[in-house]
């Protein structure tokens, strides 16, 4: 059932910027962070009160922000090439100042032990950062642009990485490749292979991953509109859940702190929230747990010309979202804080301002 949440339900944070907002961060404390075009960062209270704001040297665009695992006033903070980190406490130039990128960051993200660095950027690159002695430990690669990458929770020497050559991949930084890849464009239904007409024009370019808080399911949105929920199993992992999103590109996807419900966000300005959970959950039941698995075991009739036919449409049809924001711009970036006893949605889009929506009770 389809709950919709219009766009005038929606709280408006303004003053901390004159550009669009491309990316949001909140601490352990409650704290948001959002960022801007021309080096603009703005801190806000649970409130949306500002209060604090500050313009990073070199004008670059300020691509992502991320907090400390372990020091909550501690901000990493990526422009151009440049890693810069800050306190929040005292928001002004920052502590530290590092290069260890090429080209321009898209996406960092830091393991939990509060150890390691990883910095995504355009040249394909994940440079892996020593939070210690701010050096490389380890130089990872996509064949093209690398837009995200994330730790696993709880796993701090793990990660996953996705990027504009379509390829997901699953990294352990005791090694320089990857334990195991997939090619978006290679592993769908028959709807998906390459010579289909929609996926020639409208390629399954992989912008955005997020990873539940068990370290074992992440989700990862693309170019054509679909969302891809993943289990890593070992060295490997396998696709569970395949559905369509957004009638435009997947933008960002965010899995929130409980369970495994995701938010996604599209070009087509919709902010969705899918109950995975109970999707994994049946396919558990079901005897085939994956989708690969239930391909791999369907009937000979099922077949055509060698190749299997797209999944079941019934299979999909269950994954349909709980709830619907129609935003109306194209999103950004997503995030997610408790604010005043309840749970909001933070979204980014093309405007100077973060809009704030209310969630229902999970």
């Amino acid at each position: 059932m389809f709950q919709r949440c219009p766009q005038s339900m929606a709280v408006k944070w303004t003053g901390g910027h004159s550009s669009s907002v491309l990316c949001l961060t909140v601490s352990a404390e409650g704290l948001v962070v959002s960022s801007a075009e021309r080096g603009e960062l703005a801190l806000w209270d649970g409130g949306g009160s500002l209060v604090g704001q500050l313009r990073l040297p070199g004008d670059d665009d300020v691509t992502s922000v991320v907090f400390s695992a372990r020091r909550p006033s501690t901000l990493y903070t990526s422009h151009g090439e440049t890693i810069s980190v800050l306190d929040v406490r005292a928001l002004q130039e920052p502590l530290e100042r590092f290069h260890v990128n090429e080209e321009e960051i898209n996406c960092l993200s830091v393991n939990d032990t509060d150890s390691l660095l990883a910095a995504a950027d355009d040249s394909g690159a994940i440079k892996v950062v020593d939070l210690e002695s701010k050096k490389v430990t380890r130089s990872l690669r996509h064949s093209n642009i690398c837009s995200s990458v994330a730790f696993r929770p709880q796993r701090p020497q793990s990660l996953v990485s996705c990027g504009l050559d379509m390829q997901v991949m699953l990294w352990n930084l005791q090694k320089a490749r990857p334990l195991w890849t997939t090619n978006l464009q290679e592993c769908g239904t028959e709807e998906d292979s390459p010579q289909s007409a929609g996926q020639f024009f409208n390629p399954p370019l992989a912008h955005s991953l997020s990873v539940a808080s068990c370290g074992n399911v992440f989700g990862c949105g693309a170019q054509d509109g679909k969302v891809r929920i993943f289990r890593v199993t070992g060295v490997k992992f396998e696709r569970e859940l395949e559905f369509q999103g957004h009638s435009l590109g997947v933008s960002q996807v965010l899995f929130m702190p409980q369970a495994y419900w995701l938010l996604s966000g599209g070009n087509d300005g919709k902010v969705l929230l899918w109950d995975i959970g109970s999707e994994l959950g049946k396919q558990q039941k079901s005897p085939a747990k994956s989708l690969q698995r239930r391909k791999a075991q369907a009937p000979a009739s099922s077949k055509k010309n060698g190749k299997l036919n797209k999944v079941s449409s019934s299979e999909q049809a269950g994954v349909v979202p709980k709830l619907t924001i129609e935003h109306g711009e194209k999103v950004n970036w997503l995030s997610c804080a408790e604010i005043k006893g309840c749970r909001r949605v933070l979204v980014a889009d093309q405007s100077s301002s973060v809009s704030v929506y209310p969630l229902p009770e999970l």
